[in-house]
């Protein structure tokens, strides 16, 4: 069912112009997610957090771009604190260490290549 949920979300942007930050809508206390393209060879995910809200540390396997589509986030990498705000981006290393939190809520899209 997701996969099929995934295929829906991709064809509705599919050769069409859309906003980012009006495809996923904040929930209070909650982090929101929504998969724009999801292939053997990476992912592009939208992802929409509550104020407070994050990602608890964890690592990835491969690099990530995280780029504020709005609002203000916390990103942790490796111990080291980093302060993003809308329009801004970061590239998170593979294998390093990482957590995200939302000093104000937050909107971000996230692009993750496999190979």
């Amino acid at each position: 069912m997701e996969k099929n949920k995934n295929k829906v979300t991709e064809e509705k942007v599919l050769g069409q112009v859309a906003r980012l930050d009006n495809l996923v809508d904040y929930q209070t206390d909650s982090v929101v997610s929504r998969t724009l393209i999801n292939r053997k060879m990476g992912t592009v995910t939208l992802f929409a957090f509550d104020k407070g809200q994050g990602l608890s540390e964890h690592t990835a396997p491969f690099e990530a771009l995280v780029l504020l589509l709005d609002g203000e986030a916390e990103i942790v990498i490796s111990g080291k604190p980093f302060l993003a705000k809308e329009g801004e981006m970061i590239i998170m290393p593979a294998n390093q260490p990482h957590s995200l939190r939302a000093v104000k809520k937050f909107k971000m899209m996230l692009v993750m290549i496999r190979s």
